[in-house]
């Protein structure tokens, strides 16, 4: 907008690209195209080797998989046949992510122009043709981190006073680096990826540099060759660094030795080779695009240079083929630098200001569920408790509320900005409301209505005023009522319920005489208008048993490999019904647990044998295969379903433990022993066997019976060491 009005309309606009068909996603565009089967067009997609820019041709040569499918099968053939003439074409268009062209003079005079559905002016040449052109090329992120920063910064100097100034903060702040080195990076600027997080906690940053290097060598190409482990391993000085010149030192040290920026590059070529800045970003550009006869051309300049300047030839061709190695991964260090400024801001804001910073990233994050969903539990794994939206305590947003975090109003369907505006302003003037009449009355007929009252009762935003949900949702419209009499007798120069009452009107019309919504209807309601659960969760009632049965839950399926079998405790929502081409039915649907959700998908093979138990809402077991997505979450393959309500954990009715009697702590394990069956009593009979040097052992039965789930186990192998229980019977 700022550069439409500066420059004008006719000579800015923003740049188009051409996404093409890579090798996976022609083989789905075809098999979509043909009708082939989903589950069989993810078996050919899942044949392509995870290789960075990988053709079809060349995967149908590494992998066998592709002709066998092709031989059994005529569909697959036809497939692959279309999917390897189609495969680069140009896909669809879209707009670059921040890229916009700036001219002199009207751009229609120069380039063709189209405009999208959005009303977006773009150029119908990508940045290559516009290149070619000479026009002005600008990147312009608009990164939402800046608000998150923006508004963690407003509520810290509301609360605290505290007025933090970014640019000032200090750049060797011990419990920022904390943040960075154990991986708790959720709402951190570019090091969220659990893939990242990983890295960081082999690495262990330090400084901000540390940050820079990791932002640029996080992606598939260094990933890929190796860069980012060999870095690590010359960080803690497990691997030598060396330079093959003295002058490489000074330009690589920062560094470990590796080439990671294309800055570098250029200092390279400048320092040992004569070259001017200009034509050094000529090499870089030539390096990074792989141009092979222009390539040639700077390899002979490059080393005579480096000649006439005392240095080897020998070695300098060694440093230009590395230089020409690593400028394919390189990446421009001054916005990697700026990128790591901003992950430090927001790491620093929560180690200092935990509850400001997890508000604000929750505001910023208001309307997508799942990462919602995700910063909820990661606030409670900080200590952080989260409170429910109320009427008395919310504004539109989420905010701190002591140290705790309040849901904001704005996170309710049907409840409007205007309406929150109108809440907070009634509670100024007047103080907390205490019912849904005085509520109505101070808030004013005219700025809210029956539906956003009803919505607010059902979200749980109004628990805090007298009587139950279903008696407060009962009374809406008597309360509407009164409340537009007593503002019409205030306009009329009379008094209305809550100022000098006349005559004999009560203060408080009385409630409904109903019971309670069942917890289920509650849970139900709060899905339905908030996107997820808030007061309770459907398995809470189930804890016991999703801590025996599960082996994962839906936040740590990713990075697991296809087909590993997992067993997830959740609820089902979002069935859709479908079927194949062959006519047979299949489902797709969402189990969600209490740190998020995922994609189920029940192909036909089983969805006979399951149907029964696919039903919307119902707490279950799953036991499911995983199914990797590229770039996005991973989805499971539904092999079984048990509701939790028939799940049976299996416990034996015998169990023995091995306990070791050494000179010391005899005593101490024997009384962690007695106050671990003390706490876990069940039906499951225990026998000690108790072992001390030459062969001797006793066995002797316990009186006290314990019921052995995981958590035992675990506490016993604390106490006792591993493997030290074994079932015996049962």
């Amino acid at each position: 907008r700022y550069v439409t009005q500066k420059y004008g309309r006719e000579q800015v606009a923003q740049i188009i690209t051409f996404n093409t068909l890579g090798a996976r996603s022609a083989i789905k565009d075809v098999g979509r195209a043909l009708e082939m089967p989903f589950a069989d067009v993810e078996r050919l997609t899942k044949m392509v080797p995870n290789v960075l820019d990988i053709s079809l041709e060349e995967a149908m040569k590494i992998e066998p998989g592709f002709a066998e499918a092709a031989r059994k099968d005529p569909r697959a053939d036809d497939v692959l046949k279309v999917a390897s003439r189609l495969e680069g074409l140009a896909r669809n268009c879209s707009v670059h992510a921040a890229g916009v062209v700036i001219s002199p003079q009207p751009l229609k005079e120069l380039v063709p122009l189209y405009k999208t559905n959005r009303d977006e002016i773009v150029t119908q040449f990508d940045m290559n043709g516009l290149d070619k052109l000479q026009l002005l090329k600008m990147d312009f992120l608009g990164l939402t981190t800046l608000t998150l920063i923006q508004d963690a910064l407003r509520l810290i100097e509301k609360r605290h006073g505290d007025k933090i100034v970014p640019e000032d903060l200090p750049l060797d702040d011990p419990a920022t680096y904390e943040v960075f080195c154990k991986g708790i990076t959720s709402g951190v600027f570019q090091f969220e990826s659990s893939g990242m997080r990983d890295i960081l906690r082999r690495y262990r940053p330090s400084r901000l540099e540390d940050l820079t290097a990791l932002n640029a060598l996080y992606r598939p190409g260094p990933i890929q060759g190796g860069m980012v482990d060999d870095f690590i391993e010359r960080k803690w000085g497990r691997r030598e660094v060396k330079y093959d010149l003295p002058e490489l030192k000074e330009l690589l040290e920062e560094t470990y030795g590796v080439i990671v920026y294309q800055e570098q590059v250029m200092q390279i070529s400048n320092r040992l080779a004569g070259y001017s800045l200009g034509d050094a970003d000529l090499l870089r550009r030539a390096m990074g695009k792989k141009k092979i006869e222009e390539m040639a051309a700077q390899r002979e300049r490059f080393i005579k240079g480096a000649v006439e300047r005392g240095h080897a030839p020998k070695k300098i061709e060694k440093i230009f083929d590395l230089m020409e190695q690593f400028a394919g991964y390189g990446f421009n260090k001054s916005h990697s630098a700026a990128y790591a400024y901003l992950a430090f801001v927001t790491a620093y804001l929560k180690a200092h200001y935990p509850i400001d910073f997890m508000a604000a990233l929750l505001t910023s994050e208001t309307g997508n569920t799942l990462k919602v969903v995700k910063y909820i539990n990661e606030c409670r794994e900080m200590g952080i408790k989260i409170l429910p939206a109320d009427v008395n305590h919310s504004e539109w947003s989420f905010t701190p509320d002591g140290e705790a975090i309040r849901f904001g109003l704005g996170a309710i369907k049907n409840v409007g900005q205007s309406a929150v505006e109108a809440i907070g302003v009634a509670r100024e003037q007047s103080g907390a409301f205490s019912s849904l009449h005085e509520f109505c009355e101070k808030v004013g007929a005219g700025a809210i209505n029956r539906r956003m009252i009803e919505s607010l009762i059902r979200a749980g935003a109004m628990d805090s005023l007298t009587g139950f949900r279903s008696q407060k949702f009962a009374a809406v419209e008597g309360a509407m009522e009164a409340a537009q009499r007593a503002w019409r007798d205030k306009e009329s120069g009379q008094e209305g319920l809550f100022g000098e009452v006349m005559a004999e009107e009560p203060h408080e019309m009385p409630l409904p005489n109903l019971p309670e919504w069942a917890d289920k209807e509650k849970l139900a309601a709060e899905k339905e208008l908030l996107g997820f659960w808030v007061t309770g969760h459907p398995l809470d009632r189930y804890g016991d048993k999703v801590a025996e049965l599960a082996t994962h839950d839906t936040s740590n399926l990713d990075g697991l490999a296809k087909g590993v079998e997992v067993t997830l405790c959740g609820v089902i929502t979002g069935v859709a019904r479908k079927r194949n081409k062959e006519g047979k039915p299949w489902a797709t649907m969402t189990l969600e647990d209490t740190q998020g959700s995922v994609e189920a998908l029940c192909f036909a093979t089983s969805y006979e044998r399951l149907a029964s138990q696919v039903i919307e809402d119902q707490a279950v077991m799953v036991r499911a295969l995983v199914l990797p997505e590229e770039n996005t979450s991973p989805k499971v393959s539904v092999q079984d379903i048990v509701a939790l309500d028939n799940a049976r954990i299996d416990m034996p009715s015998v169990i023995s433990i091995r306990v070791w009697l050494g000179r010391n702590g005899t005593a101490d394990k024997a009384q962690a022993l007695e106050e671990l069956f003390r706490r876990k009593p069940g039906s499951t009979q225990v026998r000690l066997r108790l072992e001390a040097p030459r062969d001797f052992s006793v066995l002797l039965d316990v009186t006290a019976k314990v019921r052995p789930d995981r958590e035992f186990k675990a506490q016993v192998a604390e106490i006792c060491g591993p493997e030290a229980i074994e079932r015996v019977a049962g």
